[in-house]
């Protein structure tokens, strides 16, 4: 009876660490740095926004926001500063792999983060959404 218990007990502990141990992968994100009074930030909001979540690419890399006037936050590392806004940087595990400088228009937009996606493996649906409809 002893044994079989400290068998049991040995082999939780091992899939204890071994769980403990792994690495967690976060799901890759896209940080758009904007700042108050930005035109085509708002621009950005107003055409891509209210669809975003609903794509294939919003799916894959969901959006998180930064104000660029306040500190970059604590879990995410740039490689360089952000001179332009909005600024599209693409995240895995809070490290930036690539980024859209500016807002070229929704059609420009797509494909560049379309492409950007590829570059970086992160796979994503292609499906087109309409916005909600207004109430």
């Amino acid at each position: 009876m002893y044994f079989g218990l400290a068998t049991a007990i040995r082999s939780i502990v091992a899939a204890f660490v071994l769980v403990a141990g792994a690495t967690v992968t976060a799901q890759p994100a896209l940080l758009m740095a904007e700042e108050p009074g930005c035109i085509w930030c708002a621009r950005w909001n107003a055409e891509v926004a209210p669809i975003y979540g609903r794509t294939g690419e919003g799916a894959a890399v969901p959006l998180r926001r930064m104000n660029v006037t306040q500190p970059t936050p604590a879990d995410v590392t740039l490689v360089r500063a952000v001179n332009f806004t909005p600024t599209f940087i693409l995240l895995q595990d809070g490290q930036e792999l690539s980024r859209i400088e500016g807002y070229p228009g929704q059609d420009f937009f797509w494909g560049l983060l379309g492409t950007m996606l590829k570059q970086h493996d992160i796979p994503f649906e292609l499906k087109i959404a309409t916005p909600e409809p207004q109430l």
